[in-house]
């Protein structure tokens, strides 16, 4: 039964994928408005997962504090909850958020996270090209 489910799971998934708006793939790098972060993002798992693995540093947040975070996944199988948005953790420096990612273009993607659900942040990432 729990097999037959993830099934039913998957697939609809994969037809509410199909019936998202003609919006590119957000598989892709990306860079976090600041220009001080850059990431790789794919699609994962089933296919409609997004991860993300922060991939360059500049601008500053190239520090000795944060280089072991290079080439680290900071989205991990994020589940899509709706056409163009996924949710789940964002592993960033060592903390965890709850978070939406929202792709609201072909070239621009929303993040918005909250630490302790308190502590609320929304970024804008644009796709390199």
């Amino acid at each position: 039964m729990r097999n037959r489910l993830k099934r039913i799971g998957a697939i609809m998934s994969l037809v509410a994928l199909a019936a998202m708006p003609a919006a590119a793939s957000p598989a892709g790098q990306w860079e976090i408005e600041t220009g001080s972060q850059r990431y790789d993002v794919t699609l994962c798992g089933d296919g409609t997962e997004l991860c993300a693995t922060l991939i360059w540093l500049g601008k500053g947040d190239d520090t000795a504090k944060n280089r072991p975070y290079l080439n680290t996944m900071v989205i991990d199988h994020a589940p899509l909850i709706r056409p163009n948005q996924w949710r789940g953790e964002l592993h960033l420096y060592g903390r965890t958020a709850t978070g939406t990612i929202t792709q609201v273009s072909d070239d621009v993607v929303q993040l918005k996270g909250c630490y302790f659900f308190v502590i609320c942040r929304t970024y804008m990432m644009h796709r390199l090209k």
